[in-house]
């Protein structure tokens, strides 16, 4: 994979006020190394040889909301298309999709929300997880990172394209432990024998975008798509909550527990539920 560069405002600040060279973090602090740039004149060398120009640095330090990446010129992280997706310089980086984020950035970051969900049903060593909404992939990596092997599903390929993009993203396409699939989950999962996975975690995008997996027809299937004794995170949030005095929460229980789930219950600090399918789990041996 060729290697990308990137910036934000923060980067882009300290590159203006250089001299001769300087070393900044490129990859948008996912490991603490460093990268050499040369001040030649009004222009800023990169690695690779790209020239840059001041101008177009100055730009970029002016825009805190957005991610950008050198390979022989510079590009924002963005697509443009039926939808506007971009990376947002969270760290680790959200994606943003017509101004809405795909994760919770007040109170937590990405990586934080991530591993609330994860631990709400702590993959082992050797199970088998059904990531539903892959997103930029953060759930299926810490649940890989935990010996699991996860299979994610993903509807939409531009956001599959800013994952490849994202170099918090990378164990996706270079682990081994995941599996990525383009598709529709609501469609995808009949594809699955009963009994398939020991862990779901299912983090759809809101209701009002997707309320078909919020049903009981989805529910029905990953029940059956679990192991007995399998185990589910759903992510729901607190849409309207706070001013129609709605609980989705309470809704996504009951009909959990219509279609056989056990073991409902609230995550608060995971703004979710989880939920067991009844049975035991299986010993390696069996």
């Amino acid at each position: 994979m060729e290697e990308l560069y990137f910036l934000t405002a923060r980067e882009a600040r300290r590159l203006l006020l250089a001299k001769g060279e300087v070393r900044l973090n490129l990859d948008l602090r996912k490991t603490n190394r460093s990268w050499p740039i040369k001040v030649d004149g009004d222009e800023f060398v990169f690695p690779d040889g790209t020239r840059v120009s001041r101008e177009i640095i100055e730009r970029i330090a002016g825009d805190g909301e957005s991610v950008y990446f050198v390979r022989n010129g510079v590009y924002k992280a963005a697509i443009a298309g039926e939808h506007f997706y971009k990376l947002v310089p969270t760290i680790p980086p959200t994606i943003e999709i017509n101004g809405i984020r795909m994760h919770r950035t007040k109170e937590v970051n990405p990586l934080q929300d991530t591993r609330n969900k994860v631990n709400a049903v702590k993959p082992e060593e050797g199970e088998t997880v059904l990531d539903t909404c892959m997103g930029l992939g953060y759930t299926a990596i810490e649940a890989s990172k935990r010996g699991a092997y996860v299979i994610t599903v993903e509807k939409d390929k531009n956001v599959i394209e800013l994952a490849r993009i994202n170099p918090w993203s990378r164990e996706l396409f270079t682990g081994g432990k995941v599996q990525v699939i383009q598709g529709d989950v609501f469609e995808v999962v009949r594809r699955f024998r009963d009994g398939s996975f020991d862990v779901v975690i299912h983090d759809p995008p809101r209701f009002s975008l997707a309320g078909q997996l919020y049903s009981g027809e989805f529910y029905r299937e990953l029940y059956r798509v679990l192991r007995p004794g399998g185990r589910l995170f759903h992510y729901v949030g607190n849409p309207g909550k706070k001013y129609r005095k709605k609980d989705l929460q309470r809704g996504v229980m009951e009909r959990l527990r219509e279609v056989g789930f056990v073991g409902v219950r609230r995550v608060p600090e995971a703004l979710g539920v989880v939920a067991r399918k009844p049975g035991e789990k299986r010993s390696e041996k069996e």
